[in-house]
């Protein structure tokens, strides 16, 4: 979850994934009014987990945070979810209302936990085999002149996460003998499952990328689609129909230096790529279902 403060930023979202879960999305388009979000949540859970934002809505109005509509502040919360629910057999845990509450309380500027926490605690990657952990990653650019340019993501990726600085798997599907197999490989064959299919909406990787310069809602949603970039280079296959891929852009408006929009972008897509790493490295495993840590080194 990311939590704005005072009256918030300048939001904007690519959705490029086949089978979505999201909500309030359709604001962010830059023909709509409010230009302006007072949180973003990422939440496991599938359809359930889109009930955390409703917490948030309720934490950020008790502390008269939101859009002005003169007799109250409306809470501006888009928020995207990915499918979890397999993992930790428990199908009737699901992040809920009261989660969404609390997260916004506990919200801090301290360093983001990554790995298998938040929304990233149920999330794999790899399944056109056997699958691995996912998790939750973070990275940022921080330039000379005060710039900032910051990515977070929960990767539940259909595909493999390769590492885009030296091309090598670094959690994906993998064969009965516990080997990864580089999805690369499989689809050049022809062959897209190595095991049995997953269901439509099983996989989906959902982030945020977040600049402090100053960005009207138009460049803003210009700056989450080239940051959509940095998952086609770190996730291979990606935007599949089994996937729901959001990506949502915040600008704070904070810095006062002239903003670059294809520096701002571009930095956002490699950002967003090395947290979609991280993400998968800081992941810890579970009985059946290896983590990028447990493997050993080629």
């Amino acid at each position: 979850m990311v939590v704005l403060d005072g009256q918030g930023a300048t939001g904007g979202v690519a959705r490029r994934g086949g089978a979505p879960g999201t909500r309030e999305t359709d604001l962010l388009d830059p023909l709509n009014l409010v230009d302006r979000v007072n949180a973003v949540v990422l939440s496991g859970g599938s359809a359930f987990g889109l009930d955390a934002a409703t917490g948030t809505v309720r934490w950020l109005h008790e502390h008269s945070m939101g859009w002005d509509v003169g007799i109250t502040r409306v809470p501006i919360v888009p928020a995207a979810v990915l499918y979890d629910l397999p993992v930790g057999n428990n199908v009737k845990v699901q992040p809920d209302a009261d989660c969404g509450y609390q997260a916004a309380a506990a919200a801090s500027s301290a360093p983001v936990s990554q790995g298998s926490v938040g929304a990233g605690a149920g999330a794999t990657v790899g399944k056109l085999g056997r699958p691995m952990r996912g998790g939750l990653g973070s990275f940022a650019y921080r330039l000379p002149n005060g710039l900032v340019v910051a990515a977070l993501v929960a990767t539940n990726a259909l595909g493999d996460i390769i590492d885009p600085d030296t091309a090598q798997v670094v959690a994906g599907a993998r064969g009965v003998d516990g080997a990864l197999l580089d999805a690369r490989q499989l689809l050049r064959r022809g062959i897209l499952f190595a095991a049995a299919p997953p269901r439509v909406g099983e996989s989906t990787t959902i982030g945020v990328v977040a600049t402090n310069a100053r960005l009207n809602k138009a460049q803003v949603n210009r700056m989450a689609l080239m940051a959509d970039d940095g998952y086609a280079r770190a996730i291979v296959p990606v935007h599949t129909m089994f996937d729901g891929d959001t990506l949502f852009a915040l600008a704070t408006n904070e810095w006062e230096g002239e903003p670059n929009l294809t520096l701002i972008g571009a930095l956002a897509a490699e950002a967003m790529a090395r947290a979609l790493v991280e993400a998968v490295q800081h992941a810890t495993g579970l009985p059946g279902i290896a983590a990028a840590a447990e493997l050993k080194s080629p």
